[in-house]
């Protein structure tokens, strides 16, 4: 549980026109020492700067495939910036929190807005809402697998216990008819019946068709 923070004072015009100064400058941080790290030659990508109140210290939030050995970059980040310097690695996740954006939902990103906890997600929960398994269809704009995978995936296993699965073949007012897919937003079933044709039935229809065996 996070700490209680007191609040001292209420921010001047002064005080407000000194963060926007800092927030102005991180962009420019940034973009310096992603200059430097291109200079040494270093596999990492600067994401994000936060210049401390004071501009004693100065910390670079960075992304990297593999362990980086940084300290020559730091001591010349030093002599750059005159301050000291701390450089955090952070995943894609994090990454994307940091900068937020909006995902391909149109809406902003969740682990932006609202979402605490960012849990590991894997192609098996894709699997089980019957979504496309190739990750560029379902992954976000941190090239990871969407976050949404996660935190949705029980309601549609619990959703999906109501339907009958997809192949399954039943015994209804038209006859003999297989599933072929379930909307469980829209609550229907789409069946086909041994001539070859199809139709959609809302899920209370088909429960009260289906004979004994079947229900």
């Amino acid at each position: 549980m996070e700490a209680e923070r007191r609040v001292l004072r209420r921010a001047t015009p002064a005080d407000v026109r000194a963060a926007d100064a800092l927030r102005g400058d991180e962009e420019n941080a940034r973009r310096q020492a992603s200059d430097r790290v291109r200079f040494h030659e270093l596999a990492m990508k600067i994401s994000d700067a936060e210049w401390q109140w004071d501009r004693r210290k100065l910390t670079l939030y960075f992304t990297a495939e593999r362990r980086v050995d940084f300290r020559e970059l730091v001591r010349d980040l030093a002599s750059v910036f005159r301050a000291r310097i701390e450089l955090r690695q952070i995943s894609a996740r994090d990454e994307a929190r940091r900068l937020d954006g909006v995902g391909r939902c149109g809406r902003r990103y969740c682990c932006s807005s609202w979402l605490s906890d960012l849990r590991p997600v894997n192609l098996a929960l894709a699997k089980d809402q019957q979504l496309s398994l190739n990750p560029a269809q379902i992954s976000g704009g941190c090239g990871r697998l969407l976050c949404c995978l996660r935190y949705e995936h029980d309601f549609y296993v619990q959703t999906r216990k109501r339907f009958p699965k997809e192949g399954k073949t039943l015994r209804t007012r038209v006859g003999v008819e297989q599933v072929l897919a379930v909307d469980v937003f829209r609550e229907c079933v789409t069946l086909r019946a041994a001539d070859g044709s199809a139709r959609v039935v809302s899920l209370p229809e088909l429960q009260a068709e289906l004979a004994p065996a079947d229900a």
